[in-house]
């Protein structure tokens, strides 16, 4: 270990050298310096000094910066990007790709730019999510203009699953419209079909059953048969609770069977819909979104009152008695009268 230690400090007094100017020497050897410090690295990451191997691959970058080696030292910032995960150092992966990245576009190289961002992403998606959602932007707007959309799709479905990871469900929908109109144009429905599916999931988990209902009728078309019948079913239980939360009537625009399961109070439909085997072999974020979306608890019907006759005696008013009486009596004078006259005749 001492010896490469040893070696690599050689290396950059060799490199310090190559940078000082005298009276003959007017411009720093760059190339040189650069070459020098990259060797250094080396040296320090074998003798497992990470931090000098960092910092020496950080001085061959400007190195390489400053003699127009865009490339190149874009190159040593990637490789920085895996000694910081060595050193379990992630807060400065984000900034160390977004330099790389911006590097290789002034090179003239977008794709090696976008490269290096999905792959900082994917080492920050477990502890850093946040930051490794800002990458996958970035690599979605990087590919984008150079007319990759095929590339781009990729990114931007791990920006919408990253959204949906996080709970940021309004952004992940918008996420998926994109990625589907990313789809469109290389026309490939059957990604769209799966991205149907993810996107009623999404406005469902949102509350918004207006909106899951308008992105199944809008691209439906393009989903497997099991694929709607899953749908239709769990929009199905989805308009009941959303219209009885509302106290609306629906009971006349429903299939029997599923206003059964929910005067029965049964979430077994919603259940059903959502165990389907093709959302369970989804990606994990919607597969764990469908897991995790409230399941409807029926229709509470109150229970109709047991009426047991004879169980008390009417109530009688106390200013009845005499009302009842004087109505009970017949009235003496015209009886009579009318007897006396039936007499006569």
């Amino acid at each position: 270990m001492s010896s490469k230690i040893e070696e690599a400090q050689e290396h950059i007094r060799q490199a310090e050298k190559c940078l000082k100017t005298s009276l003959l020497k007017w411009r720093p050897d760059y190339d040189n310096a650069a070459e020098e410090y990259n060797k250094a690295a080396t040296c320090f990451r074998n003798a497992k000094s990470l931090d000098q191997s960092r910092d020496c691959l950080m001085k061959s970058s400007d190195c390489h910066r400053q003699n127009r080696a865009l490339f190149h030292a874009a190159k040593c910032l990637d490789q920085a990007i895996l000694i910081c995960k060595e050193m379990n150092n992630f807060g400065e992966i984000r900034k160390l790709a977004e330099r790389s990245c911006n590097l290789y576009q002034q090179h003239g190289s977008p794709e090696s730019g976008a490269t290096v961002l999905d792959k900082a992403a994917k080492i920050l998606e477990q502890t850093h999510p946040e930051d490794a959602l800002q990458l996958y932007k970035q690599a979605v707007d990087v590919v984008t203009i150079e007319d990759s959309t095929r590339q781009g799709a990729e990114y931007a479905s791990k920006v919408a699953r990253i959204m949906v990871k996080l709970g940021m469900y309004d952004q992940a929908a918008d996420a998926i419209r994109r990625e589907i109109g990313l789809h469109q144009q290389v026309g490939s429905e059957g990604a769209i079909g799966r991205l149907a599916v993810a996107l009623v999931l999404v406005q469902l988990a949102r509350g918004d059953y207006v909106a899951a209902e308008k992105a199944f009728k809008e691209w439906g078309n393009c989903c497997d048969v099991a694929e709607v019948q899953t749908l239709e079913s769990l929009l199905q239980v989805s308009y009941i609770e959303h219209h009885v939360s509302n106290s609306l009537d629906f009971s006349t625009q429903l299939s029997s069977n599923v206003r059964q399961a929910y005067d029965d109070e049964d979430p077994e439909l919603a259940q059903r819909a959502l165990s389907s085997p093709f959302i369970r072999h989804m990606d994990v974020e919607y597969a764990r979104l469908a897991r995790d979306l409230p399941l409807p608890k029926g229709v509470s019907i109150a229970p109709k009152a047991n009426v047991i006759e004879n169980a008390a005696a009417s109530y009688v008013s106390p200013n009845s008695g005499a009302a009842g009486d004087a109505a009970a009596k017949p009235a003496d004078g015209p009886a009579g009268d009318n007897e006396d006259e039936g007499g006569l005749c």
